[in-house]
């Protein structure tokens, strides 16, 4: 593992928006958080468009750089994490849901796995409708967020099964007919980085509350109270994000400040029904994150639209990450995942003590470390994975 690009503070991510199908962009309004991101030069693949979701890779930097330089890599990732990845996790199915094509998927996961010495991979492509043909038009920008996925997923849990299945647009209904198709081809565990930025209403709950199966979506990437659809379901985990450090010998994180942990409002007036097993007294809707993983520095190959290494954040990153320790848990038929985080209050999670995603600093929504609600925080949830005794 390598880990060139790495940080000396965390991090907001710039503005720019590049348009799913090319390199146009747009600005989102400049607020605090905003006006802080810019003085960053990561770019979002993506543009996040109000009621509509949209992939969450942030591209750090590009072209010409090696594997070497990256950023983190697997070995990393599996020992921050003390991850059983050598021996766990075949026969575990993880569905990585996403809009478009990517093309050159297969390959750049070949290379990807090569590269790090992962091993052959078990991986299958559908369209949205289950078949392996017919995949739908594609999107460069999509499909670097597809490449980080199904990599993460490779770089924790090297022996998984990898389904990706590909949604026609990126639009809600068919990426709802996505995430049941991969519930009907037999994951137990699916993972959705993208969210439907600044609404509350574009998914309805049933579309991610199969029996048996883990719902795992990124909680966002625009700093405190980035709430969005299908993340702020109770039936969902929602993924925070944090920034790794290696000092010495010993790794160390803190929250990445463009994780969007908080309360799942609108405006305070409405919002997520909080569920019963939510017990946090500062929102009257659903608290989210549940949990967090790495979202910042990692090394991802994608020969469709960057022609090699690149340095790649963002719950595209996290997101993937935890469902793939859900499958080297090998139990997501069998739990209430989200719930399982707030009952057993983040035992057997590493603590992140440090670090805020927004302008609320000393709340425990916003801001680690403040133990006002035990270990908890908005940005960073009950914590990282320690092993996977949590899952």
């Amino acid at each position: 593992m390598n880990a060139g690009f790495k940080v000396t503070a965390p991090l907001f991510v710039a503005v720019a928006l590049a348009a799913c199908n090319s390199r146009s962009s747009f600005t989102l309004p400049v607020g605090p958080v905003q006006s802080a991101m810019q003085t960053h030069g990561a770019v979002r693949a993506c543009p996040q468009v109000v009621g509509q979701p949209a992939c969450s890779l942030l591209i750090q930097s590009r072209s010409g750089i090696s594997a070497s330089v990256a950023g983190w890599g697997p070995a990393t990732i599996q020992a921050r994490y003390h991850l059983p990845s050598s021996t766990k996790g075949k026969g575990q199915i993880v569905a990585i849901v996403q809009s478009f094509d990517n093309p050159n998927v297969a390959s750049d996961l070949a290379t990807y796995r090569k590269q790090f010495h992962l091993g052959t991979s078990t991986f299958r492509k559908y369209n949205q409708r289950g078949q392996q043909s017919g995949y739908p038009q594609g999107s460069p920008a999509w499909g670097a967020d597809t490449d980080v996925g199904v990599q993460m997923v490779a770089a924790a849990c090297p022996k998984c099964t990898i389904y990706l299945i590909e949604a026609n647009s990126q639009y809600a209904s068919d990426l709802g007919i996505a995430v049941a198709e991969a519930v009907a081809l037999g994951a137990h565990i699916v993972s959705t980085d993208w969210q439907c930025y600044g609404s509350l209403t574009c998914f309805n709950q049933s579309t991610f509350d199969a029996p048996g199966v883990v719902y795992v979506a990124g909680a966002g990437n625009l700093g405190y109270n980035d709430n969005g659809l299908p993340e702020a379901f109770g039936s969902v985990v929602s993924v925070g994000g944090t920034v790794l450090f290696k000092r010495g010998s010993k790794y160390v994180e803190q929250v990445w400040d463009g994780s969007g942990g908080g309360c799942s409002s609108n405006g305070g007036s409405s919002g997520i029904q909080k569920p019963a097993w939510q017990k946090d007294p500062d929102c009257n809707y659903r608290t989210d994150a549940d949990v967090s993983a790495l979202a910042w520095d990692v090394a991802e190959y994608d020969s469709y639209d960057f022609n090699g290494w690149m340095t790649a954040g963002g719950p595209a990153v996290s997101t993937p990450l935890i469902a793939a320790v859900f499958a080297l848990a090998g139990n997501a038929s069998k739990q209430d995942a989200a719930k399982h985080f707030w009952v057993t209050k983040g035992k057997g999670l590493n603590y992140i003590s440090s670090g805020e995603d927004g302008s609320c600093k000393g709340e425990y929504l916003c801001e680690a470390g403040t133990q006002q609600f035990g270990n908890y925080s908005g940005p960073a949830g009950w914590g990282t994975p320690n092993g996977v005794n949590a899952f």
